[in-house]
């Protein structure tokens, strides 16, 4: 982890990152983040990604990249905002064209920020910014620091009997709280996975797929199905390790939750029969189906 950062916090986003909250409270955060003000919102989400505990950080990035682009943008219209706080966001959301305009506004954005949106402009590898900074700005409200002693004791994933069925899982997630969802959806097995991938809450569903034990398999089973939250597909292709492999990157193309621009990126890198394939099909976008007739026109030249 980076140094510390130091910026202006309210008192409602301290109550959550100040040393000594305990980790259900930081989980909590994450739940009423949405009903908080957007500058608060957005705040307290990058506070909560400098978490020492994992399980913390982990949903906290989910949620922020979850944020949704209304609220990104009423925060950027916020004057003064930290650099590393304006270098997060266009690390995560630089697929948002209008996230990257009203960034690329912003006198506070890094330079190496503003390079690399004004070269992507919205399409692109992932981008390699590197950690948040070690800048500092003087805060007035309070401060976001790396917590001190924080106790990690009892997030580690909660035991459940091997004989359990399926059924009796669902049954238990029917009492389960968001936040013990989460912990579930970032630790838990197989079945608790396939389970709370489809929880109506894109915070639990999104936390599934920083579920470090996920497999290749899975990602592409969770594809194929369909997937009903769009903002999981994004996470996918922003997993360099995943886009890596070929299977995924087909079904990342064939499915129709994917942001086109990357679409049309993972199009380009399949073989010459499948692209062929696309060139034909009716049951595929038509700009896809277009872009696959260019593709073997320019590699039949």
């Amino acid at each position: 982890m980076s140094g510390k950062i130091k910026l202006r916090i309210s008192p409602g986003v301290a109550a959550f990152v100040k040393p000594g909250v305990p980790n259900d409270e930081k989980l909590r955060g994450l739940e009423i983040a949405g009903s908080m003000i957007p500058v608060d919102q957005v705040t307290l989400l990058f506070c909560l990604m400098r978490d020492p505990v994992s399980l913390v950080k982990d949903a906290a990035a989910v949620a922020f990249g979850l944020l949704s682009a209304e609220s990104l943008l009423t925060c950027l219209a916020t004057p003064e905002l930290h650099p590393s706080l304006l270098d997060a966001i266009a690390r995560v959301h630089y697929t948002t064209p209008v996230v990257i305009a009203a960034l690329l506004r912003c006198p506070e954005l890094s330079p190496a920020a503003g390079e690399f949106l004004r070269s992507v402009a919205g399409v692109g590898d992932a981008p390699d910014l590197g950690e948040v900074d070690d800048r500092q700005s003087s805060g007035e409200i309070g401060t976001c620091d790396e917590p001190d002693g924080v106790d990690s004791e009892g997030l580690e994933e909660t035991p459940v009997d091997g004989d359990d069925e399926y059924l009796s899982k669902y049954q238990m997630i029917q009492t389960m709280g968001i936040s013990e969802k989460i912990k579930m959806a970032l630790t838990g097995d197989k079945e608790w996975r396939s389970i709370l991938i489809n929880d109506n809450n894109k915070l639990v569903s999104g936390s599934v797929i920083k579920n470090p034990r996920i497999t290749d398999g899975e990602i592409l089973k969770i594809l194929k199905v369909g997937v009903q939250n769009d903002e999981i597909v994004r996470l996918i292709c922003a997993n360099k390790e995943w886009v890596k492999n070929y299977t995924i990157r087909k079904a990342l193309v064939d499915c129709p939750k994917t942001p086109l621009p990357l679409a049309l990126r993972f199009l380009s890198s399949l073989n010459e029969k499948e692209i062929a394939g696309y060139a034909k099909s009716k049951n595929i976008s038509s700009v896809i189906s277009t872009q696959a007739k260019r593709i073997i026109l320019a590699r039949k030249r």
